[in-house]
C-alpha cells in the first residue's frame, strides 16, 4: 500500500462520526447505512482500498464464497453469529459478589466454575447470586441494557 492509502485509512480513526457519514456520501454516492462507527471505519477503508486498486477479482469472489461454505456449511444461521463476542479460551474472569471473589475460565466449548463445566455465563451467575443474571453484564463484558 502506498504512503497516501495508509494515511487516509489511519486518519479514519480519528475522524468524527458526522465526518466518516460525508465521506461515506462521496466514496459510496448513497446515504450512509445506520450502522455503529466500526461498521462505517471497515467499509470506509475497505472503499479506499477499493478505488485505489480496484474491485476483487471474480475468480477471488467465488473462492471466498466456497471457503465460507467450508467452513459453515451453507447454514445461514451460523454466518449471522457473531464470532468476536466471545473471550479467548484460557481467559479468566474475575468477579468480586459480597466479598468473594469468583474466577471462571473460558473454554472453547463453555466455561469452567470451581472445577464445574457450564454452557453460559448466566448459569454461573446465577450460581452465585441466586438470582436471574444477564452472565455477560454480571462478569463486566457487556453493560446493562446494550444489545447483542
Amino acid at each position: 500500500m502506498t504512503e497516501s492509502i495508509i494515511a487516509r485509512i489511519a486518519t479514519l480513526k480519528n475522524t468524527s462520526t458526522p465526518d466518516l457519514r460525508g465521506m461515506w456520501r462521496d466514496l459510496f454516492e448513497t446515504e450512509p447505512p445506520r450502522q455503529n462507527r466500526r461498521f462505517l471505519e471497515s467499509r470506509l477503508a475497505y472503499r479506499i482500498q477499493e478505488l485505489e486498486y480496484g474491485e476483487l477479482r471474480p475468480a477471488t469472489i467465488e473462492r471466498l464464497e466456497a471457503l465460507g461454505e467450508d467452513l459453515d456449511g451453507g447454514k445461514m444461521e451460523v454466518r449471522r453469529k457473531r464470532t468476536d463476542d466471545r473471550p479467548i479460551a484460557g481467559t479468566r474472569l474475575i468477579r468480586e459478589f459480597q466479598g468473594v471473589e469468583h474466577c471462571v475460565t473460558v473454554l472453547a466449548d463453555g466455561f469452567e466454575y470451581q472445577g464445574r463445566p457450564y454452557k453460559s455465563l448466566s448459569a454461573i451467575a446465577r450460581s452465585i447470586t441466586g438470582t436471574r443474571w444477564n452472565g455477560w453484564v454480571f462478569f463486566g463484558l457487556r453493560k446493562s441494557g446494550a444489545g447483542q
